[in-house]
């Protein structure tokens, strides 16, 4: 099979990653108030649906806080955030209640761990530059 070249795209960059939450107030409040990021925009997009976006202060991408009907079930979101220090991470959400899996490292594998948010939206936390 041969493959003919595409013409490139024009993408440059991942802007935002939605995530289905029950209640966007209180997704919002666990955000903000617990890992810490700050809200991107906050508005009404059209009279029936709000559009919520946070993000880590630096962050190039952000997350959309999708109102959704409860699932009752755990979605690996698939995204991995980056910090420098995973085990100090890890104890501070656990600090602030949230709900982690245990810090897994291995020889030529960053330490990272999971977390759900209120949802049961599933999160890593990788160490960055290791």
């Amino acid at each position: 099979m041969t493959t003919t070249a595409a013409t490139p795209t024009t993408i440059s960059d991942v802007r935002t990653i939605a995530v289905n939450v029950t209640d966007q107030d209180a997704a919002l409040d666990f955000y903000v108030g617990t890992p810490g990021f700050e809200v991107r925009i906050d508005g009404q997009a059209t009279p029936t649906m709000r559009w919520v976006e946070v993000a880590a202060a630096d962050a190039s991408v952000t997350i959309a806080l999708m109102a959704a009907e409860a699932s009752g079930r755990v979605v690996d979101t698939g995204i991995r955030f980056a910090v420098p220090d995973a085990e100090r991470e890890h104890a501070e959400l656990r600090r602030k209640g949230v709900t982690v899996g245990d810090v897994l490292s291995w020889e030529g594998v960053p330490p990272m761990f999971t977390f759900d948010d209120p949802d049961g939206n599933r999160f890593f936390v990788v160490e960055a530059g290791r």
